[in-house]
C-alpha cells in the first residue's frame, strides 16, 4: 500500500445499485477524479448502433472501442463532437453494453483507456471489474449492491424524472437478466472480491452510502496519510 502513491477507490456492483451516484459524491468530497467505466461500454454500444455494426464481429467492435472520439466535460459526455449524455442512458444502450462487455477484445481495448484516468490527487471509479481487474491495487475496494426490486424502482424513478417512459416489471426483468449475464460471463465476471467491502444499500439513503465509503477511506488514510499525495 505504501508504494501505491495515487489513491484509487473502486466501487463495483450490479446495474442500478447506485454505485455511480455514490462514486461521484465521494470523488467530489475528496477532490478526486471520477471515472464512470460503464459509460465507456455504453459509448461503444451507441457507436455500434449508429454504425449498424454486427454485434458478433469482435474485431470491428474492438476497433470501435479503441478509436472512440470521446470527451468528458463537466456533467456532459461527447461522442464525435455531439452530446450523448442522455442517449447512452437509454435501456437499449445499457442492455447492448452489457452484451458487448462479454467480448474479451472489447474489454482489452478499453482497459488502458480506463487506467489512464488514474491521475493525482486520486481517483474514484465505478463499474463491474474496477477492483478485480482494472485497479487490483486500489487502496479501497467496495462491492455496492441492493435488492433487484429496489434497483428496478430506482431506475424507474430516474427514467421518469428524465421524461422517459418505463415499466417497472420490464426493468426488473432486464436487471435480473443483466445480473445473470454479468455474473456468469467468462471474462471479468461481476463478483465481490475477497478484499472488497460489501455495502448493501437496499435500506440506505445515498447520503448514508456516501458516508460509509468516506468512513472506510478515512480509516485507511489515518493509517497511511501519504496516500493523499497532491
Amino acid at each position: 500500500m505504501d508504494t501505491y502513491k495515487i489513491p484509487v477507490i473502486t466501487i463495483d456492483g450490479p446495474s442500478a445499485s447506485g454505485k455511480g451516484t455514490v462514486a461521484q459524491l465521494v470523488a467530489k468530497k475528496l477532490g478526486f477524479h471520477y471515472l464512470d467505466s460503464g459509460s465507456l461500454y455504453r459509448l461503444v454500444a451507441l457507436k455500434t448502433m449508429q454504425t449498424h455494426t454486427d454485434i458478433h464481429n469482435t474485431e470491428q467492435l474492438a476497433e470501435i472501442a479503441r478509436n472512440l472520439d470521446v470527451v468528458f466535460k463537466n456533467e456532459d459526455i461527447y461522442l464525435d463532437g455531439s452530446i450523448v449524455t442522455d442517449a447512452i442512458r437509454a435501456e437499449q444502450c445499457g442492455s447492448l453494453a452489457s452484451q458487448l462487455a462479454a467480448h474479451p477484445q472489447v474489454r482489452e481495448a478499453l482497459t488502458e483507456r480506463q487506467r489512464a484516468f488514474c491521475q493525482p490527487p486520486g481517483l474514484v471509479t465505478d463499474g463491474r471489474d474496477m477492483g478485480s481487474v482494472i485497479f487490483p491495487e486500489a487502496i479501497l475496494k467496495i462491492f455496492l449492491t441492493a435488492s433487484a426490486e429496489v434497483r428496478a424502482q430506482r431506475r424507474y424513478k430516474q427514467l421518469i424524472e428524465k421524461g422517459i417512459d418505463a415499466n417497472i416489471a420490464d426493468l426488473l426483468q432486464d436487471i435480473q437478466k443483466r445480473d445473470e449475464r454479468d455474473s456468469n460471463r467468462s471474462i471479468a465476471p461481476l463478483r465481490q472480491d475477497a478484499d472488497a467491502k460489501l455495502l448493501d444499500t437496499t435500506s440506505l439513503t445515498i447520503s448514508q452510502a456516501q458516508d460509509a465509503v468516506l468512513s472506510w477511506y478515512n480509516e485507511i488514510h489515518a493509517i497511511n496519510p501519504r496516500l493523499n499525495m497532491k
